[in-house]
């Protein structure tokens, strides 16, 4: 590729033995097997205050929320593995989401989705469940084609998670890893192709 994306992949769960960063982790392999440059990224490293529209009047944008909105800029497409909770995504995710799409006050005239606009997104997740997590990424795919992320189709959900992986990481079943590969190298292809 003339122009080697840039992927910013990571789950919207802050456990440390989480599924979804396992998951995640995958297909970040893809994507950096299509000739992805791939960062990931732990939630868990960027804590943040609820988002609360009198802290941001006063305070501006939280440090933590500041530094994952300039993590988002700097990339140029998403890989997200979103954990179900209560058939929707994760608290975690939706805040670190809703901070990252405020304007930065220490930055003059630049618009609230610019970590946002125009990026690829793959999305997946995995649960113990038996839909994998399925019911969440419906509402993240609308969150994020709200803020103008190009939402690519393909996903994948993995079920019984809980029984889904090898010690080192791998998915037992051959096929949904390839499926997970797949949706990395899937971003990696479009982002080449938007940024041409």
């Amino acid at each position: 590729m003339a122009n080697t994306p840039k992927l910013l992949a990571f789950a919207g769960s802050l456990r440390r033995d989480s599924f979804n960063k396992k998951l995640v982790k995958l297909a970040a392999d893809g994507a950096r097997a299509a000739g992805a440059e791939v960062t990931c990224l732990d939630l868990a490293d960027f804590p943040m205050p609820i988002y609360d529209g009198d802290l941001e009047a006063k305070s501006g944008l939280p440090e933590h929320a500041r530094r994952f909105r300039e993590a988002l800029k700097s990339h140029d497409g998403l890989l997200i593995s979103s954990p179900e909770y209560n058939s929707s995504v994760s608290a975690a995710l939706k805040n670190a989401i809703d901070w990252a799409s405020r304007p930065d006050p220490q930055i003059p005239g630049e618009p609230g989705l610019v970590a946002f606009g125009g990026k690829v997104a793959g999305i997946m997740s995995a649960s113990p469940g038996a839909l994998g997590g399925m019911r969440g990424l419906v509402h993240l795919r609308s969150i994020l084609g709200n803020i103008q992320v190009l939402v690519i189709p393909e996903q994948v959900s993995v079920n019984t998670a809980h029984e889904a992986f090898n010690p080192d990481g791998s998915l037992k079943d051959a096929k949904k890893l390839a499926v997970v590969h797949g949706i990395g190298a899937k971003v990696a292809h479009m982002v080449g192709k938007l940024s041409v």
